[in-house]
């Protein structure tokens, strides 16, 4: 049976060093480093992620302010308060919960945080230093991902890595961190011809398809490290990854489990990266 990833324990390492960082911060300079959190809308998984970022943030000695709109706003009227936030010394991460409702423009928005305070990592000029190999915020999921591959002593330079997923959120930051560890990396997508002919060939395999269990065990090679960054719940109501776990644990040599693997280390991932903006913002 394969090792289980557990990404409780990495993020709670993450998270002790994080709150340690405040401290200093603190006493260092007095400030407390601020998360303002916007969502829009009444979607329930975006409710539970902001509802663990706040919880977290307390952890960590991470001030929070929600900026909550149940009923949406106008993609003006969005906008405007992006720039509020992007004024405001006392906010240093603005976190814009996606996806937003129909009607307003995600690439606009993104577009319109701060750079400095995007925590995401998502803002164009963010993502252009990624691919640059200059990176400054790294996105959170991804980032979460290496943490994982280091905290476990996975080898990557050589290894041949395949990510499964394209997404700007998680599938390409990742292939781009993994190459800038001498990592050899293939990505697959929904248009993958013979997905399970990639999936095979992986020492290291990363799934962010969006699929509730696309990955079954005989795709996975034999002693394969299997991450998992998918989140699904069925009609059972029973939360399952992108991987079918059951199988692939048989083959793989480790494997991150679905709940409890990389879905806490997005948010240990963006108190790091608050802390870091609010380091940057102050030139400490």
């Amino acid at each position: 049976m394969a090792q289980t990833l557990d990404g409780k324990l990495v993020a709670q390492k993450v998270l002790a060093e994080v709150k340690a960082g405040v401290s200093a911060l603190k006493d260092r300079t007095g400030t407390v480093p601020t998360l303002a959190a916007v969502l829009l809308g009444d979607f329930a998984p975006s409710k539970i992620y902001v509802a663990n970022k706040k919880k977290m943030a307390a952890e960590a000695g991470i001030a929070s302010r929600d900026f909550l709109y149940p009923e949406g706003l106008s993609q003006p009227d969005l906008l405007a308060l992006l720039r509020r936030l992007n004024a405001d010394p006392a906010i240093h991460g603005i976190l814009l919960q996606l996806p937003l409702p129909q009607g307003c423009d995600e690439d606009e928005a993104i577009a319109a945080i701060a750079p400095e305070k995007d925590v995401d990592g998502f803002h164009p000029m963010n993502l252009g230093h990624l691919l640059a190999g200059a990176p400054t915020v790294l996105p959170c999921t991804p980032a979460g991902v290496m943490e994982i591959l280091d905290h476990y002593g996975v080898e990557l330079k050589g290894a041949e890595a395949v990510v499964v997923g394209r997404s700007r959120i998680v599938g390409k930051p990742l292939a781009q961190l993994l190459l800038a560890r001498h990592a050899t990396v293939t990505m697959c997508h929904t248009r993958t011809r013979d997905l399970a002919a990639h999936t095979l060939r992986a020492e290291v395999l990363c799934v962010a398809a969006g699929r509730p269990q696309v990955i079954k065990g005989e795709m996975v090679r034999e002693g394969a490290v299997v991450v998992d960054v998918g989140i699904n719940r069925l009609e059972s109501g029973k939360l399952v990854g992108d991987v079918d776990f059951e199988s692939a644990s048989k083959r793989a040599r480790a494997i991150t489990p679905v709940p409890g693997g990389v879905g806490p280390m997005t948010v240990a991932m963006l108190m790091r990266n608050t802390l870091q903006a609010a380091k940057r913002q102050l030139q400490v």
